[in-house]
């Protein structure tokens, strides 16, 4: 059986929140071979501010999961998480952290806080940047220039 590209899946989900006039971006939540969660930022359209689409495919899984803790899952994420979405990944003890571009003004892994460089970060996901950057960044590139434009 041939392995999903789940972040393509993650940048479908990206696309259709910048269709909802969101900020792209896309998160999944993988287990092996199968989706246990996936979601876009969703921040306008519930009102909430903590509605990241990584806090979204977190609680989805949580729930689908009935667990607090989702050791054996993989996230895959359009943008560097922030810091609030690295709290809630070390929280659920994700076991892997992919994510596409970097973001210099509000991510929190490689930029920013370094959340899990922390010594008070309780778990660190093994960190794989730069997965599909060049489509990501673009996604985001691409949304903030329409808005700019006249």
């Amino acid at each position: 059986m041939k392995r999903p590209d789940f972040m393509a899946l993650a940048l479908a989900e990206a696309e259709a929140a910048a269709a909802r006039g969101e900020v792209p971006v896309g998160a999944v939540l993988a287990s092996e071979n199968t989706v246990v969660a996936s979601a876009g930022n969703r921040t306008r359209e519930l009102n909430d501010p903590t509605a990241h689409a990584e806090m979204l495919a977190i609680r989805e899984a949580s729930q689908k999961l009935s667990a607090e803790r989702l050791t054996d899952l993989d996230l895959y994420v359009t943008l560097e998480p922030c810091t609030m979405c690295a709290g809630a990944i070390s929280f659920a003890r994700i076991r892997r952290l992919y994510y596409g571009a970097a973001d210099e003004k509000g991510g929190a892994v490689v930029n920013g806080v370094r959340f899990f460089a922390s010594p008070t970060c309780h778990h660190t996901p093994d960190i794989y940047p730069g997965i599909a950057e060049s489509d990501a960044a673009k996604l985001l590139k691409e949304f903030f220039q329409a808005r700019r434009e006249p």
